[in-house]
């Protein structure tokens, strides 16, 4: 049986001792597999991987997913998505998000059907700032008041990417190809999704590409999303991560959103992220529509 330590009353665990570029057991997968289903956010220190090493770990959860920004991928391993401010010879940037705030968001929110596994490994940091926070959207939902949880129940989102890009820091992460143009149109996902295995009830949001509510009109909606994003962000519901060279978290993008805090720019930062495609019938996976309405979008 695994050995775990409760980071956060409902969503983050440790799972301690595991030696992740060995091969795992069978009933050692299964588990984890279980705890990443019901917990959302697991958290595994002092790991020395590859990036082979950290594909064949990660694809224990599902397939891997290249990313949409390929100017962002790894060289030698297209899953590796390379996050840092680090520089090439020629000044360019290698990887992507180096620098700058983000705020809450879920990742792939604007894609019609969102690959929501996640995780990140770090292999260098700042001597402060850049940690990660992630928010429990299934105690969220729990904790909303009666009257704005019957307001959104049935009610979809309306997600675009053009709104992150606009927030990112650097030109060059503002920057997408056409091919990415055309993989991310506008979409809608539904605001509540029920956990396949508990039936926990939880949020789906990102303030980085939610837009609006569909069928609704543009300030109505956009007052309705300022009072949620309020309501769910509260500190009682969000884990902090001080992250530590070595570690690798595993998150699921369905029933959580996370952000970044700002550090130094002159110092170093280098992460490797992943992207997996979980099992619906054990993850919230939300499934999306294109957004044809132009109802709720604003004017």
């Amino acid at each position: 049986m695994l050995e775990t330590r409760q980071l956060h009353p409902t969503l983050a665990q440790e799972v301690v001792g595991l030696r992740l570029w060995e091969q795992l057991g069978d009933a050692t997968i299964a588990e984890l597999r279980t705890l990443y289903a019901h917990y959302g956010v697991l958290v595994f220190r002092r790991q020395a991987l590859s990036e082979a090493e950290l594909t064949v770990f990660c694809a224990l959860f599902g397939p891997l997913e290249c990313t949409v920004r390929s100017d962002w991928a790894s060289p030698t391993t297209p899953e590796v998505t390379v996050l840092s401010n680090l520089k090439d010879g020629l000044g360019r940037p290698i990887g992507g998000l180096g620098d700058g705030e983000l705020q809450w968001h879920s990742d792939q929110s604007y894609m019609l059907q969102p690959a929501t596994g996640a995780a990140l490994y770090a292999l260098e940091l700042p001597p402060s700032g850049g940690e990660t926070f992630w928010v429990d959207l299934r105690a969220a939902y729990a904790g909303l008041p009666r009257q704005l949880r019957a307001r959104i129940n049935g009610t979809r989102g309306i997600f675009d990417y053009s709104k992150r890009l606009a927030g990112y820091g650097r030109e060059s992460d503002q920057r997408i190809s056409e091919e990415a143009k055309r993989m991310t149109p506008p979409v809608t996902h539904a605001l509540v999704h029920a956990h396949p295995e508990t039936g926990d009830r939880s949020i789906y949001f990102d303030s980085t590409t939610i837009i609006g509510i569909d069928y609704m009109d543009t300030a109505s909606g956009l007052a309705l999303l300022d009072e949620l994003y309020q309501s769910v962000t509260r500190d009682e519901f969000v884990y902090a991560h001080q992250w530590q060279v070595g570690d690798l978290v595993l998150w699921d993008n369905g029933f959580t959103m996370h952000r970044r805090t700002p550090f130094d720019l002159g110092a170093r930062r280098l992460m490797k992220r992943m992207t997996i495609k979980l099992d619906r019938y054990h993850h919230v996976m939300p499934d999306g529509r294109l957004a044809q309405s132009e109802i709720g979008m604003p004017i």
